[in-house]
């Protein structure tokens, strides 16, 4: 069946004073001035080694920042229960063991500029490899309660790009490394693919299942109208008036992910995919946890896929006069995202107001953790929509 067109995009003319802030307060990360990894000469007639090409993470530059959702299965424990405001009894002979945790967040993303040429030495016949990449810092935000903002996850880590090898044999790869605040550490490894066009976003379903076997165990509070329910929120009644958490979102989180790109014009998309635990040929990664989590609730495994796109849309540019200062035009908005804000410099007066076609990179993400306790496997899924927080500046070549 052929994809449907998206729907056309009306011009948009939203003029804003330079001044005016227009996004959140960025997360940060930056390394030190002139600081950058590279060979250690061993005499003075070494000659560097130039940076490998960064490839798609030349994408990770600057300041993001998006919404998304985030669903957790977090153990409950008899000694320090959760107190819920519909207290739920447990059937006869079971116990209250584990609760679903729903967030509406908000994230900030931070890259820094990447870190040159990083040497990794080989043996035997395998040459040295230089890697690069680009460090991160992630914060997100609970803000399921209107007007009531939560930290919920602060993750520093690194993007990296591994040249092909011969031992192990693989192509060019690309590895995510980070440190979660929880006590876990993660390494994952995996390729990327460029398409034209808008990403095929896969389901991902959020019921556990017996550890060791592919037997699914759905609970109750995976059912949205259920309100006496060990899950928080408890009443999703006004989220479901709202289409913020509803039963398509519970059944399949990445469709958030789809809500958001529905209406927009995506021209190319590049998918980086990576895993702690990869299929064959590539093999590297794992996860590292603190002994209090190995004991009540195991990372096991961490899958996650990075989508790069380049969106397409049409702006209206009022009258502009040479000399005058760049005007901030505000784009069109994804659905439940903030708006793209663009940097215009006509290069030549404008008398009438005039359309032109722009276009900006945006990241959307779909990951999902594997938790071990009680016998089950709990997969923990986290999405989110991101965008520029910088303004755009729009390329002489949108006026040609």
């Amino acid at each position: 069946m052929a994809t449907p067109a998206p729907a056309p995009v009306k011009p948009v003319e939203t003029t804003l004073p330079v001044t005016t802030p227009t996004h959140r307060p960025p997360a940060t990360i930056a390394l030190p001035t002139g600081f950058q990894i590279g060979d250690v000469p061993v005499d003075v007639t070494s000659v560097g080694t130039p940076p490998p090409s960064l490839g798609p993470l030349a994408a990770f530059v600057g300041n993001w920042s998006g919404n998304g959702f985030n669903t957790i299965f977090r153990p409950d424990s008899l000694t320090s229960p959760t107190k819920l405001p519909i207290p739920v009894t447990p059937p006869a002979g079971t116990t209250n063991d584990n609760i679903l945790e729903l967030n509406l967040t908000t994230e900030n993303l931070s890259f820094s500029k990447s870190l040159g040429a990083v040497p990794n030495r080989g043996t035997g016949s395998q040459l040295d490899v230089f890697l690069n990449g680009v460090p991160y810092l992630q914060a997100i935000n609970d803000v399921t309660i209107p007007g009531k903002t939560t930290g919920i996850h602060l993750e520093p880590g690194l993007w990296v790009i591994v040249a092909p090898t011969t031992d192990p044999a693989e192509g060019q790869t690309l590895a995510r490394m980070a440190s979660i605040p929880h006590g876990t550490t993660i390494d994952a490894q995996g390729t990327s693919t460029t398409i034209s066009g808008p990403p095929t976003i896969p389901a991902v379903d959020i019921t556990p299942f017996v550890i060791g076997t592919s037997t699914k165990v759905p609970f109750p509070s995976q059912t949205a109208t259920n309100k006496d329910t060990l899950r928080i929120p408890q009443d999703l009644t006004p989220f479901i008036a709202a289409g913020s958490i509803t039963q398509a979102i519970l059944t399949d989180p990445n469709t958030v992910l789809r809500n958001h790109i529905s209406g927009q014009k995506i021209t190319a998309t590049t998918a980086i995919s990576v895993s702690t635990n990869p299929n064959p040929p590539v093999f590297g990664g794992g996860t590292d946890n603190i002994g209090f989590l190995d004991a009540n609730a195991k990372s096991i495994q961490m899958t996650a896929t990075f989508w790069i796109e380049t969106v397409e849309q049409t702006i209206l540019v009022p009258v502009f006069k040479p000399g005058q200062p760049p005007l901030l035009i505000k784009g069109e908005a994804g659905a439940g995202l903030p708006s793209p804000v663009f940097s215009v410099t006509p290069p030549t007066e404008i008398t009438t107001p005039r359309s032109i076609t722009v276009t900006h990179t945006q990241i959307q993400y779909s990951q999902v953790v594997m938790l071990n306790f009680k016998g089950l496997t709990w997969p923990h899924c986290s999405v989110a929509t991101l965008l520029p927080d910088d303004h755009i500046v729009v390329p002489p070549s949108a006026w040609a």
